[in-house]
């Protein structure tokens, strides 16, 4: 499947329109990849618990731009499938820090293994030179959008509001 044809030059939204098909296509991939037992709301949080470790319930609902009683209930189902722990914090008894469990931590792992492998016969699929380029094209990307998201961070919070 051709998504494009390659022009000197492609304009920003032509790259955009071909990356949101490629993003579509990793859903599919990644779906036969299944993330079950864990819905893709369940996985967000498995996500964000793992990179912010110990953090709150309102800051957790504050980064899934939900509320904070959606949240809560999303976390019951984790911790009763056993992928996540509360621990209530030693600084104030009221406030729970939640904390991915070995077992959220291990699916996790077998989660990325899994995607991966789906990638790999994907990308085996490519000539080399091809693999480069992607290769060189992600990390562009993926360098811009972590600087986006820094920057946006810190508007925000200079600003006092919050992004989704």
């Amino acid at each position: 499947m051709t998504v494009t044809s390659l022009r000197p030059r492609p304009e920003p939204a032509e790259v955009a329109r071909v990356t949101s098909t490629a993003a579509e296509l990793l859903e599919v991939l990644w779906g036969r990849a299944s993330t079950a037992p864990a819905s893709a709301s369940q996985l967000r949080v498995l996500l964000i618990l793992e990179h912010h470790e110990g953090i709150n319930l309102r800051t957790l609902a504050d980064s899934l731009a939900s509320t904070p009683p959606s949240t809560s209930r999303l976390c019951d189902r984790l911790q009763a499938a056993g992928f996540v722990e509360r621990v209530v914090s030693a600084a104030d008894r009221r406030e729970v820090r939640l904390h991915l469990s070995g077992r959220g931590r291990a699916f996790l792992a077998d989660l990325r293994v899994r995607r991966e492998q789906t990638l790999r016969a994907v990308l085996d699929q490519m000539p080399a030179a091809k693999r480069v380029a992607l290769l060189q094209g992600l990390e562009a990307f993926c360098d811009a959008a972590a600087a986006r998201i820094h920057d946006d961070s810190d508007d925000s919070a200079a600003s006092g509001t919050r992004t989704a």
